[in-house]
């Protein structure tokens, strides 16, 4: 009886390694370093934090640099703002003249609901400021104000820490524009561990 139970034992431990070698090719090291980036939108009228994500990059990399690639609308047009070091698109939306454009990338965002906020009233501000990347009518805003709505949130006081050198990114995404609505708007901060 004890050599049947001693070769079961053997049997099932060599088919678990044979397993595992053979999973291999879809081992993740947990270890891979990454590049994180936080994706938050701000109502631009009222200043109301409605929601963000989290980017997760297999890639690892200091630079953060955001450019856009900008379809002025006639009558439809767009907006995609693409992390340059890493080629990886972070936003994507349509422009509509007279009408409402929709962002399309990423299609949705974490609620409010699920980002902590801190248990102080003390203020927090980006060392470096605010760059931003893209605001198609040049319009001019206290960025201060906006940030004030986000500042209190666990992940950004986490992403200020791990990076403190950084310009938090933003811009303002105007999904109507000619007789466009303000309404409509929304600003967009992006920042990086």
């Amino acid at each position: 009886m004890l050599k049947i139970i001693n070769m079961k034992t053997r049997v099932l431990i060599l088919s678990l390694i044979s397993l595992l070698f053979s999973c291999n090719s879809d081992y993740v090291d947990i270890d891979e370093e990454t590049t994180q980036v936080l994706m938050l939108k701000v109502d631009y009228t009222t200043n109301t934090f409605e929601g963000g994500i989290e980017f997760n990059f297999l890639n690892e990399t200091d630079n953060f640099t955001i450019v856009n690639e900008y379809v002025e609308p006639n009558d439809f047009g767009s907006v995609k703002l693409i992390y340059k070091e890493l080629n990886k698109t972070l936003f994507n939306g349509t422009i509509h003249w007279m009408g409402l454009g929709e962002m399309t990338y990423p299609e949705k965002l974490e609620s409010p609901k699920t980002f902590k906020t801190v248990g102080t009233y003390d203020l927090v501000y980006p060392k470096n400021g605010f760059e931003n990347v893209f605001n198609p009518n040049n319009q001019k805003y206290e960025y201060e104000v906006v940030w004030q709505s986000i500042q209190q949130l666990v992940k950004v006081r986490e992403y200020l820490h791990a990076n403190p050198d950084q310009k938090v990114k933003l811009f303002l995404y105007t999904p109507s524009v000619g007789a466009g609505d303000p309404l409509d708007w929304d600003w967009i901060f992006y920042l990086k561990k």
